[in-house]
């Protein structure tokens, strides 16, 4: 079976962009979740958001690129630059190559363009519309502008199974190195939701919190009322391992375990038995090959709402049994907010980053422990431990459940 690791990294969110600033923030549990700013979100009672305030394409596109492609497409090319420049992997337009690929995911892709674009039309009709929207609006737009930025002809996808999408992602790109469809795969996931309607359209399900943006992320906390929304993107270099020694790279990690299932139960809430979580779980160990007693840290979807943070806690001590007395767990979106389908993509770079330096991160915001949510949840500060395996869940809307495990190499 072909090995396949993480070479590169590259995130892009509002803790922080490239992989420093935003593994800095974590290590000193910096949030960067503020009020809304960017329009009057008071109308839907939630308020925060995890936004990127520094973000400045035009110093990282030529005018002709960037008039292209909108803050989705910027988030997901931009990520790509960052993790293989971190990679030291080169690919041009120039030299095409059929043995690199792009696996993204996102939930809306471009669709708070499509919002704002809309908007415009209806004051100003078709002349007002750019002429470049017909473009920009589908989701596949991603791997689409990374393919032609960087020459690549390989297998190309951008998935939208919601907030598993960056799991998807990673875990596909996994598949393709393994069946020999690539050497090299660049995974990740990008989404800019943060627009009046499409904030609005979550708000409208009481999905989100309404506390006070200091707190309003806090998963497993016993007074937690709902995510926060968040914008950005990460991409991870895969590369097969044999490719990789071949060039000295530097390896974070190995990626070895993957699992795809849905509850079909309900669009928005969890199977209470949660059998199919347990099974995702399950099946990700399966494929790794590894034994539940092998887990050193679960990073947790861990959305900060009442039913989901109680129903993944439920279904990690089905799998884990005893041992998962002895597994830390944490929540990062507390840091960054939830950006939907690029959150499990954002995860992946903390997954990397946390074997590479054995460092648990914290959780942010957790003060009042819940008895549903009676795990070992990391929140006074990094805990040092060996890292040699971590799973990562990431559960979507639509009863979408998605886990993949990487391993110290």
């Amino acid at each position: 079976m072909r090995r396949v690791v993480i070479t590169g990294v590259g995130p892009i969110t509002a803790i922080g962009i490239g992989k420093q600033a935003f593994w800095d923030a974590i290590k000193n549990k910096r949030s960067g979740i503020g009020p809304v700013s960017t329009f009057d979100a008071s109308m839907f009672k939630a308020t925060s958001a995890g936004a990127i305030s520094d973000w400045a394409p035009e110093e990282i596109f030529p005018p002709h690129r960037l008039k292209r492609l909108d803050r989705y497409a910027q988030f997901s090319v931009a990520s790509v630059k960052l993790a293989l420049e971190d990679s030291g992997l080169d690919f041009s337009p120039d030299a095409p190559n059929d043995r690199v690929g792009v696996s993204f995911g996102t939930a809306l892709g471009g669709v708070s363009n499509a919002e704002d674009q809309h908007e415009a039309f209806m004051h100003g009709g078709p002349k007002s519309v750019r002429q470049t929207l017909a473009l920009q609006v589908f989701g596949g737009s991603a791997h689409c502008n990374t393919a032609i930025e960087f020459g690549l002809r390989g297998v190309g996808t951008t998935n939208s199974n919601s907030c598993a999408s960056g799991n998807v992602a990673i875990g596909e790109a996994l598949r393709y190195i393994r069946e020999d469809w690539a050497d090299v795969m660049i995974a990740g996931a990008a989404e800019a939701p943060l627009s009046p309607l499409t904030f609005g359209a979550f708000a409208f399900i009481r999905t989100m919190s309404r506390a006070h943006p200091s707190v309003a992320c806090r998963p497993f906390d016993r007074d937690r009322d709902g995510f926060v929304m968040g914008e950005g993107s990460a991409s991870l270099i895969l590369e097969e391992f044999e490719h990789a020694k071949a060039r000295n790279a530097d390896i974070y990690a190995e990626v070895v375990g993957y699992s795809l299932n849905n509850d079909a139960f309900h669009m928005t809430t969890p199977l209470p038995t949660g059998e199919s979580c347990v099974r995702a779980m399950r099946d990700a160990l399966k494929y790794g090959r590894v034994n539940p007693e092998q887990i050193d840290y679960i990073n947790a979807h861990a959305s900060s709402t009442q039913l989901n943070d109680a129903n993944e806690a439920f279904c990690i001590r089905k799998v884990f049994g005893d041992h998962t007395i002895a597994i830390p767990v944490s929540g990062t979106k507390s840091y960054y907010g939830h950006p939907l389908g690029a959150s499990a993509a954002i995860e992946g770079v903390v997954c990397a980053l946390a074997i590479r330096d054995g460092i648990v991160p914290p959780t942010l915001n957790y003060q009042t422990p819940d008895p549903a949510c009676d795990l070992d949840v990391v929140a006074d500060g990094p805990r040092e431990k060996e890292l040699n395996y971590i799973l990562s869940n990431a559960f979507g809307f639509g009863g979408i459940n998605s886990c993949v495990i990487f391993k110290r190499v």
